[in-house]
Parts: C-alpha cells; sequence; structure tokens
C-alpha cells in the first residue's frame, strides 16, 4: 500500500525538517491541551523522564497504557517538563492504520510524526511489526496501547493483545517496559459529545491525572522454558506462525510465552489504575474540605 509511505518515516527525509516541524507543532497543541486548558497531574515523572532522556545505549523503551481517548497521544505527554519538542527523543507509536492512514495526507502526517501503521485484527506477524522490531533494534522508544482500541469505561484494565508481548519476546535486545495509566482524557475528548459524535475540539476545564509506575523485568529465558513446559499438553488451532529462533518457540509455546508477559503487564496496569483511582478520591476529598 502507497500510504504507508515508509520513506517519509525515515529520519533523512528531506534532512529531518518536517519531522521537527510536526513534533513541534503537536508538542505545542499537546502542550496547550494538558497544560492551558485543563489541569494536569503526573504520578512519578522522573522515572519517565529519565529513561526517555537517558536509558543505557541501545537499550530499547516500550512504554505501554491504557487508551482512554483519540487524544491519549500526544496529549499525555504534554506535561510540564516532558521534552516533547526534541523530534530525537520522541517516541515511535503504532497507530490504526483504518483511523489515521486513511488517506495520503493523513499518511504523510502521521509517518513523519513517527507513527507505525498496524491493521487492528492483522496478527503479530503483520507487515510492519518488523517495522517496529526495527526501531527497537536501534534503541528507540515505543509507545503502544495493548488493550487494541478505545474505552471510556471506568472498568479494569481489558485483557492485553499479544502485538506488544510479542516485540518485548522478539526484540534483538531485551526493552525496558514501563507501564503507565491515565484518566480524564475521556472528558477532553468523549466519544459520544454530540449524537453519537466527537467533539470538533478538546474540552477544557477538566482535570487529567497520569500515573507511570516503574519498569517492568521479565526473566525472558526462564519464563521461555516455562512456556514450552506448558504448552506440551496444548493442542490449540494454529495460525502458521513461524519458529522463533533462536529459542525455537513454536506456536503452543508463544502462545503460553505471550499471555504469560500480557498477563503481567496487565496487572501491573490494574495496579496502577487502582493508586490513581485512590489519588483521585484522596484529592476530591481535600477539595471539598478546603471548600467547607
Amino acid at each position: 500500500m502507497t500510504r504507508t509511505m515508509e520513506w517519509a518515516a525515515r529520519g533523512s527525509h528531506m534532512r529531518g525538517i518536517p519531522r521537527k516541524m510536526v513534533i513541534m507543532a503537536v508538542g505545542a497543541f499537546a502542550k496547550a491541551v494538558a497544560n492551558l486548558l485543563n489541569t494536569t497531574t503526573v504520578h512519578n515523572a522522573d522515572t519517565l523522564i529519565n529513561l526517555v532522556r537517558s536509558r543505557p545505549l541501545g537499550v530499547p523503551l516500550i512504554t505501554v497504557s491504557n487508551h482512554m481517548s483519540t487524544l491519549d497521544d500526544p496529549v499525555m505527554w504534554g506535561f510540564k517538563g516532558f521534552p516533547i519538542f526534541d523530534s530525537n527523543l520522541a517516541r515511535w507509536a503504532l497507530a490504526a492504520e483504518d483511523i489515521c492512514f486513511k488517506n495520503s495526507l493523513l499518511s504523510y502526517f502521521f509517518r513523519i510524526g513517527k507513527c507505525i501503521p498496524i491493521t487492528r485484527g492483522g496478527g503479530i506477524y503483520q507487515k510492519h511489526m518488523n517495522e517496529a522490531l526495527e526501531r527497537l533494534s536501534d534503541g528507540e522508544w515505543l509507545h503502544t496501547f495493548p488493550e487494541g482500541k478505545v474505552s471510556q469505561e471506568d472498568a479494569p484494565i481489558r485483557r492485553l493483545k499479544w502485538g506488544t508481548a510479542s516485540l518485548i519476546v522478539r526484540s534483538p535486545v531485551t526493552p525496558i517496559v514501563l507501564p503507565i495509566v491515565h484518566h480524564g482524557f475521556e472528558e477532553v475528548m468523549p466519544e459520544n459529545f454530540w449524537f453519537g459524535r466527537r467533539p470538533p475540539f478538546p474540552l477544557c476545564n477538566k482535570s487529567i491525572n497520569i500515573v507511570i509506575g516503574e519498569p517492568m523485568e521479565f526473566n525472558l529465558p526462564k519464563m521461555t522454558q516455562m512456556a514450552i513446559s506448558m504448552s506440551r499438553n496444548l493442542h490449540n488451532p494454529t495460525r502458521g506462525w513461524p519458529i522463533l529462533s533462536p529459542s525455537g518457540l513454536d506456536e503452543a509455546a508463544q502462545r503460553c510465552l505471550y499471555t504469560s508477559i500480557s498477563d503481567q503487564i496487565q496487572t501491573s496496569m490494574e495496579s496502577l489504575r487502582s493508586s490513581s483511582k485512590k489519588l483521585s478520591e484522596a484529592k476530591s476529598l481535600n477539595s471539598g474540605q478546603v471548600e467547607e
């Protein structure tokens, strides 16, 4: 498909000038929405900032978060102190092909904005997952929404798709994985604002709360052996996945491994979600007491 425009995603495209312009423009928009139009509170921001700025050379970073609105990215990076205007530090993101790459203009915009098109339902071995792996091989930062789609319900973190777990396993260098949970974006950009449609512009005077967790560690050799053991008695229908090298994981073992990793990430995100709710309730209680 010509709309995937791999050439526009290269840092060398027009000497990187279009990328810098888009990153700066989108960054200014994110700053305005997060700090001028609304109030954003971030917990443990230094952990994210330090990993973005100064993690070990060549080590990739994967951030994962819940998906509350179509504005989560980029506005969640618009908080005070975050280096959102630096195009070299900016995240790569997996973006839905049917939304962000519908025409040539959108494709070009999102491509120079460091987005990778992903076909929802296309599986973990679709073409552009290899592009995501290339970015991880370069030691880049990649953000994913492992729930797979926007959900504005105040509900527990849903079962995660296997795409993020597969990237963790298949990356040549095991990435640092950082969970993030937020709420408030569902009020800034509600899905059903007017006759089932989103508002034309972000709403204002809302409270956004972002809770950043601690880096997660995965003992992949041990988890791989456990997955192989668990998969020996499984007889699920196959999808024709390739055998992973050098571990030799067949499809059944991969399913077990990806499920185990996804479950750990989901548990971590749910813990952050519970913490976020408690912080919000405490803030509301304190506000009420001040008003009294």
